[in-house]
């Protein structure tokens, strides 16, 4: 990345490890209330090249890859063969190439594991971080930023300037900004916007249901149990064919075997992707674990947490341990079937 846009950050505030700007608690009512716009130093990017690009992503990963339109995105997961996720990826198409957004901390393993499969296909993968700033950009009530373009469509793409757009829900976009336009574009961006830090906008992810897969979570859940499957999450498809854990998906899904899902909720103390709850009927053993975690404008720390559907619905889980913090589920803005 060009050296004008982190020096650009660190001048206006922004923590090292990219969680704030240096007032937590005002970020979190900002991105609660109005526009904000946060640097997303901890996702990175693999790009794939060549004629075979498309083929070979779709043959491993859990949605219809070729099915991606140049001016469309879409979220997809890369199993295990026992269906385990190991990396959830929102893709889009860049020219012929295809982009593969993650977080970092995989990442290498990642395109690693990936590249194995390579063989003899017609097909580069790279790591592509440094070529793009990202930023996760949330309107909140107000119309969008003059940059982009508000009547584009839940996983649309759009050309702007030094990049593109990517409309991930009512209220969020990505902007993937070459890396030379991306201190010009962030000084216009934060101009009608709040710049924010990762907190708040991993807030913003939790609120929108959105789940991550990270290397404490790795192996860890099957697509349904983070919803991937639900038209909101929309990041796996049953008509493309085989891929890594497609039997195992599959049979979760039309065999009614489904007993966990992702819910939304807030707790007293914090807790770390990973981190297993428990519900009385499940006793000493635990009955899922928290996807996602971040503190909340309300107080306290909000999560996404893959819990038995039965636990819910009795409506006691505990974090940590069976006597842990009590969690208080929130809504999600889709429903969970």
């Amino acid at each position: 990345m060009t050296q004008d846009w982190i020096p650009l950050l660190a001048a206006q505030g922004l923590a090292a490890d990219g969680g704030s700007f240096g007032a937590i608690a005002e970020e979190l009512s900002a991105a609660r209330d109005g526009a904000v716009a946060a640097p997303l130093a901890d996702l990175g990017l693999i790009r794939a090249t060549g004629e075979d690009a498309g083929v070979f992503l779709h043959n491993l990963l859990t949605n219809d890859i070729k099915g991606i339109a140049p001016g469309g995105a879409r979220f997809a997961g890369f199993c295990t063969p026992k269906g385990r996720l190991l990396a959830l990826f929102l893709i889009w198409r860049e020219g012929e190439d295809f982009l593969l957004m993650l977080p970092r901390e995989i990442l290498p393993a990642m395109l690693k594991k990936l590249s194995m499969y390579v063989l003899r296909s017609k097909v580069k993968l790279t790591d592509a971080t440094a070529e793009r700033a990202l930023i996760g950009y949330s309107a909140g009530a107000a119309p969008p930023a003059a940059s982009i373009d508000a009547s584009l469509p839940r996983f649309g793409v759009a050309a702007i300037d030094g990049g593109q757009a990517i409309r991930l829900d009512d209220m969020r976009w990505l902007l993937a900004i070459e890396a030379g336009s991306a201190a010009a574009y962030w000084q216009q961006l934060t101009a009608a916007s709040r710049p924010v830090g990762l907190v708040a906008w991993q807030w913003l992810e939790i609120a929108a249901g959105q789940p991550r897969v990270v290397m404490a979570t790795q192996e860890a859940f099957v697509p349904q149990m983070l919803n991937m499957e639900l038209p909101a999450v929309a990041g796996v498809s049953f008509s493309k064919g085989c891929y890594p854990g497609q039997e195992i998906v599959a049979r979760t899904q039309y065999l009614g075997k489904v007993k966990r899902r992702t819910y939304r909720a807030r707790m007293a103390s914090e807790a770390v992707p990973g981190t297993h709850v428990f519900a009385p009927e499940t006793g000493d053993q635990h009955c899922g674990a928290m996807v996602s975690v971040a503190p909340s404008p309300a107080g306290g720390f909000e999560c996404l947490v893959c819990v038995q559907i039965g636990a819910v619905e009795a409506g006691e889980v505990h974090v940590g341990a069976p006597d842990g913090d009590r969690l208080e589920f929130l809504p999600l803005p889709y429903e969970i079937s």
